[in-house]
């Protein structure tokens, strides 16, 4: 009996066994629902270049997006992806954006076909400014400029067809002007060597004389700049800059800088008389005899020969501003040196 059971017992084994050993074998080949995997590809341009610095986004419901950047082969892997539906965005600079969807399998090594980028299309914006604006941006420039980065050059302009200045900016250059350093140290200057000299013997000798010495040659400055720069020119709609010409032989921009003295460009870009300047000497040269002491006026024959006598220093000193002072200021506008060297 017991020789039975044992072989039953040994029949049963040998008919199960197998079958559990290839049920359990089964069971181990079976993908696991919840393993990751990976994605890996590749991106290129139109003509089968890598693209470097690619943008490469991963996105898939629920998750957290995934982020990377293609190498200089231009390859991009995302690893431990979970299963699913997911979304690929690439964007690269110059290049439309594309985007791609796929489904990662279990456990997948999922690899991508090559992912092709168009070039965009090149967009032209252009910016229209109001011309107050722009002539604002040229008065900053003027602003800056200085003759060996010290002395100020505020009343030229390097750029031929400027914007035309309105009222605020006629009177912000005067109020620029007058109350710079060099302007006080000037005055200054001129004050002492008047009095070294005994001029205007009217306001006396030692400090008290200086004093109004330095006084009454700043009002001169003061009202001939404001006047003949920014009152006048606003009246008339005169431009008060003088425009640099560069090009042409050194016999036309002579006579163009000497003629400057007496005609100027309109704020309507035209060239016009130059009542501005001419009556802003007189005017200045009339309003002095307020504070100047009596035996020191100027009567109405002296008042007009200095302001023919300030003509001629205007001429002189706009040739002076169209050869000379463009090679010592630092701010000068390269396009303009170069252009003057070709000249």
């Amino acid at each position: 009996m017991v020789s039975i059971l044992l072989w039953l017992s040994a029949a049963i084994l040998i008919c199960v066994w197998p079958a559990r050993a290839q049920s359990q074998a089964a069971l181990a080949q079976s993908p696991d629902p919840e393993a990751t995997g990976s994605i890996v590809g590749s991106v290129v341009d139109q003509r089968g270049t890598p693209v470097y610095g690619a943008h490469v986004t991963l996105a898939r419901e629920g998750q957290v997006s995934l982020n990377t950047d293609t190498d200089q082969g231009g390859q991009f892997s995302f690893s431990n992806v979970a299963p699913g539906p997911f979304q690929l965005s690439v964007a690269a600079t110059d290049f439309k954006s594309v985007a791609i969807s796929g489904v990662l399998k279990p456990g997948e090594y999922h690899t991508l076909s090559a992912i092709g980028l168009v070039l965009a299309p090149v967009v032209t914006q252009v910016v229209v400014k109001p011309e107050s604006v722009i002539a604002q941006e040229q008065v900053k420039q003027e602003e800056r400029q200085r003759v060996l980065g010290v002395v100020p050059n505020f009343y030229v302009t390097y750029i031929p067809n400027a914007a035309p200045l309105d009222a605020h900016q006629k009177f912000q250059l005067a109020w620029k002007s007058t109350i710079d350093p060099v302007t006080f140290g000037v005055v200054a200057a001129v004050a002492g060597m008047e009095q070294e000299s005994g001029e205007y013997s009217g306001f006396g000798m030692g400090a008290e004389g200086y004093g109004k010495r330095y006084a009454a040659s700043y009002a001169d400055v003061a009202i001939g700049t404001f006047l003949g720069s920014a009152i006048l020119p606003a009246v008339f709609k005169q431009d008060p800059r003088f425009f640099y010409k560069a090009d042409g032989s050194v016999r036309q921009r002579l006579y163009y800088a000497i003629a400057a003295a007496v005609i100027c460009k309109g704020d309507n870009g035209r060239w016009q008389p130059n009542y501005s300047s001419i009556l802003g000497d007189l005017g200045a040269g009339a309003i002095s005899n307020l504070y100047y002491p009596p035996q020191n006026r100027n009567g109405a024959a002296l008042t007009f020969e200095s302001a023919g006598i300030g003509v001629g220093a205007a001429a002189l000193a706009n040739v002076v501003e169209e050869f000379i002072v463009p090679k010592l200021t630092l701010k000068f506008p390269l396009a303009r040196r170069h252009q003057d060297s070709h000249s």
